[in-house]
């Protein structure tokens, strides 16, 4: 990051001790403010997607309301469209070529620095920051706080829908399918590079459960994790793996949906009986909000903390003579 952009993250305080306790924005925090965000609209290399996602039974369309009210310049970035094809299970991580060849539909190249953000405040944009991240992209921050922060805040919002803008969002998801499809597509102009260690799979998870090498921490809120609440998927049941601990992703935020500062973030890890010193790993319904408790742990200087993308989702669905399943009751 260029000494110029680093400056620029830094929060406008007069306070020594605030200055002080914030200065890891400028090399190491994964948020932006929405202040910084509406003094930097309309540069060229600053790239804005609003990554808004809602589960089914929330009844809302992103697709729609991003149509309707937008940060100005911001793309859609679909969660379900640029995701892994060739499975049954929601939402993915897709491969290289066709992540690759959906953020070069958007526009995006690798000189750029990508802000995400989402209409819950703080819920989907995490998911895609680690996308980016996954993928070898590090110039990459979360708007804290979101839209609804940028709303509150009283700037300017984007009120309808250029042409070019959802023609790119429909192309990003159009090249996701030539890709997958084997097709000939345009040249991709944004380049990856895979990093293994930020993702596991079911049978590392498996393993895991036996040798206990990692911390498994579960992101959804305690009532399912406990399996005395319902899941919002029909057919899945609640619980979780064994030996998984429970830091619920609302833990990571204030009222404002902001990040909490790493000081308080530590905190809820530690209270949660999770050592901060060791490994860990991350799991939650469908890899959506582990990636909130990555960046938590990104802000306290953990950075290569992994998820496990099939999550809940993947490991309930299988018998569970080999992947049991725990609830607070001991089944």
């Amino acid at each position: 990051m260029d000494s110029a952009f680093q400056s620029l993250l830094l929060p406008s305080v007069s306070s020594p001790q605030l200055l002080q306790q914030r200065r890891p924005m400028a090399q190491d925090d994964p948020v932006v403010s929405a202040q910084w965000l509406q003094q930097h609209l309309g540069q060229p290399d600053i790239k804005i997607l609003d990554a808004s996602w809602y589960m089914p039974h929330e009844s809302r369309d992103a697709w729609q309301e991003y149509q309707v009210a937008h940060i100005p310049g911001a793309l859609y970035f679909d969660i379900d469209g640029i995701s892994d094809r060739t499975t049954h299970l929601p939402h993915m991580l897709p491969s290289e070529e066709a992540f690759a060849a959906a953020v070069s539909a958007l526009g995006i190249s690798n000189h750029d620095k990508v802000i995400v953000y989402d209409g819950k405040g703080f819920y989907s944009a995490p998911r895609v920051w680690w996308m980016f991240r996954i993928l070898g992209h590090d110039k990459v921050w979360v708007l804290d706080g979101g839209f609804p922060q940028w709303q509150a805040s009283g700037f300017n919002i984007g009120s309808s829908c250029l042409d070019d803008a959802v023609l790119k969002s429909r192309a990003a998801n159009s090249a996701v399918e030539t890709a997958y499809n084997g097709e000939l597509a345009n040249a991709a102009t944004f380049q990856t590079e895979f990093r293994h260690q930020l993702l596991w799979t079911l049978e590392k998870v498996k393993h895991n459960v036996a040798a206990k090498a990692h911390q498994v921490v579960d992101a959804r809120v305690k009532g399912r994790f406990d399996g005395v609440m319902p899941e919002p998927r029909e057919g899945v049941r609640s619980g979780h793996i064994p030996g998984t601990k429970c830091v619920p992703f609302p833990e990571m935020s204030d009222g404002a949906q902001t990040l909490l500062p790493a000081d308080e973030i530590s905190k809820k890890f530690e209270q949660a009986g999770i050592s901060l010193a060791d490994p860990i790993v991350l799991t939650c319904a469908s890899g959506v909000t582990a990636c909130i408790l990555a960046l938590g742990l990104y802000r306290i200087g953990k950075h290569d903390v992994p998820v496990y993308d099939g999550s809940w989702t993947e490991w309930e669905a299988l018998p569970d003579n080999d992947y049991p399943i725990v609830t607070s009751a001991g089944s």
